[in-house]
């Protein structure tokens, strides 16, 4: 059977999904560059190819994440291994790797609350090669996820612990605290869209007003904080004044919400007395 050039294998799979989309698919299945791809979209591909991709394709139609589809991810400088059992990483939450590499000097300590792929703690531990990184998740599917990661990246300095929160943390103090944790409440619709409806419900909604982790963290939090110590915390671009006044209620000094690249308030932050 002779298949068409690869431009017309994109050109009919463009008709249902995002270009985009349809690129990083093929090169996933080609296991090419975009560069090659570039320069040989006349080129065919043989049977196997084409039906990976067509499956590939019709998955992407119906919804499923292409992070899932090819089971990869970047984020910071990093190429992270993605799967159902981790949320996707995000571009917004590089904010919250940019504010934690200001407080945390090489040689200190810091904690990721809820690690998922592990993409925080092993950007940080990526520029703070002499700091000491603690991760946690509830999911021990998660944490083999993270713990893959950090292997094939050579990054040695993170410490995987599995439990809820703070509970694999007893008795251990850090620099700075640093949390992606659920914030959509419970019901919203945006649940029911996208991405959303493939990732793992337990990391993206909590209570009715999405902020019942984010209580437990901050009530938490400063008995695992060195004096002088940061709590930072993604969240909903509409949670920044609720956050801010647990925060507060909870003690802590310099709150303060900063921004994502779009003008949404994306992390709030506190320093432990």
């Amino acid at each position: 059977m002779n298949f068409p050039p690869i431009r017309e294998l994109l050109a009919d799979a463009s008709r249902r999904i995002d270009p985009i989309d349809a690129e990083w698919l093929l090169l996933h299945v080609i296991d090419r560059s975009h560069s090659w791809l570039f320069s040989n979209r006349d080129a065919v591909l043989g049977h196997e190819q084409v039906r990976n991709f067509e499956s590939l394709v019709q998955r992407r139609a119906q919804g499923e994440p292409v992070a899932y589809l090819t089971g990869r991810r970047g984020f910071w400088s990093l190429e992270l291994e993605v799967t159902p059992a981790t949320l996707i990483p995000r571009p917004e939450t590089e904010l919250l790797v940019e504010l934690v590499l200001e407080k945390l000097v090489d040689g200190g300590s810091a904690a990721d609350l809820g690690t998922g792929s592990g993409a925080i703690a092993l950007a940080i531990a990526h520029e703070r090669k002499q700091a000491r990184i603690t991760a946690t998740d509830a999911s021990r599917e998660a944490l083999e996820v993270a713990q893959r990661n950090a292997q094939r990246l050579a990054i040695a300095n993170v410490e995987f612990r599995h439990g809820e929160w703070f509970a694999p943390l007893q008795g251990d103090r850090f620099d700075v605290i640093a949390s992606n944790p659920p914030y959509v409440a419970v019901g919203d619709p945006h649940l029911d869209a996208g991405d959303l409806r493939f990732e793992p419900a337990s990391a993206l909604s909590s209570g009715s007003d999405g902020l019942d982790d984010i209580r437990i963290i901050v009530a938490n939090a400063p008995t695992h904080l060195h004096a002088g110590g940061w709590l930072m915390l993604e969240h909903g671009h509409d949670q920044g004044d609720s956050v801010r006044a647990l925060l507060e209620r909870a003690g802590f000094s310099d709150v303060a919400t900063r921004p994502d690249l779009e003008g949404r308030d994306r992390v709030s932050l506190g320093r432990w007395r």
